[in-house]
C-alpha cells in the first residue's frame, strides 16, 4: 500500500502563542492563521500530527490531565475553523529533572524521533515525503534524524532558534514567517522529498 505525506507540527510557538510552560487552557492562545493553515492540510488529506515535548510534567509544572484540559481547547479553537488534527502526540518526560516516574531517557523526547515514528505507523506515513513545522532546534534536528524536510518559522523562539541553526549548522529546509507560510510550501512540494540545506 502506498504510504501517505504527513506533516508533523510543533505545538508552542507554532500552532499557539509561547507561554513558558502553559499550563491551563486559558493560557492557550492560537497562532492567527494557524487553524486555516491545518484545515488546509485538511482539504489536501495530508495527516496532521502535533509533536510536543512536555517536560512541564515531568518537573510537576502541570498533570498528563492538564494536558488533555489544554489539547481539548486546542482542538476546539481549531474546529471553530474547521481544521481538525489526527493525533496529539507529547513527551512528558525529562532525562534529568522532575518526579517518577517521569524522570527517564526516552526515545520520544524531541530531537529523538519517536513520535514522528509513532505516527508513521499508526498513519501509514512516508517520513521522507512529510514535513516538520516547528520553532525550536529540537524540531529541525527531529526531521532531519528521519529524513523529514523541515520548516523553521519565526514565531515562538523561531528567531533564536534560526541562529543556533546557522551556528550549529542544523539543516532547515525553509524558514517561513509562521504556520501559515509553511503549508503554502507544503502545498506547493507536496509528495516530493526536499532536501534541507
Amino acid at each position: 500500500m502506498l504510504r501517505r505525506s504527513g506533516v508533523f507540527l510543533d505545538r508552542d510557538g507554532t500552532l499557539n502563542v509561547e507561554v513558558d510552560f502553559l499550563r491551563n487552557p486559558d493560557q492557550l492562545r492560537v497562532i492567527a492563521g494557524a487553524a486555516k493553515a491545518v484545515r488546509r492540510l485538511n482539504d489536501h488529506e495530508l495527516a496532521t500530527c502535533v509533536i510536543s515535548n512536555q517536560s512541564g510534567v515531568a518537573r510537576g509544572f502541570l498533570t498528563e490531565l492538564d494536558l488533555v484540559a489544554i489539547h481539548s481547547k486546542l482542538r476546539e479553537e481549531l474546529l471553530n475553523e474547521r481544521a481538525i488534527l489526527d493525533r496529539i502526540y507529547y513527551c512528558p518526560h525529562h532525562p534529568t529533572e522532575g518526579v517518577e516516574p517521569y524522570v527517564v531517557s526516552c526515545e520520544c523526547r524531541k530531537p529523538k524521533p519517536g513520535m514522528l515514528l509513532q505516527g508513521a505507523r499508526e498513519f501509514n506515513l512516508d517520513l521522507q515525503r512529510s514535513f516538520v513545522i516547528g520553532d525550536s532546534v529540537v524540531d529541525m534536528q527531529a526531521a532531519q534524524a528521519v529524513g523529514a524536510t523541515a520548516l523553521l518559522v519565526q514565531t515562538g523562539y523561531g528567531k533564536k532558534s534560526l541562529e543556533q541553526c546557522t551556528a550549529l549548522k542544523i539543516p532547515v529546509a525553509r524558514v517561513v514567517p509562521s504556520i501559515v507560510e509553511a503549508v503554502d510550501f507544503i502545498l506547493d512540494h507536496k509528495g516530493e522529498h526536499f532536501q534541507n540545506d
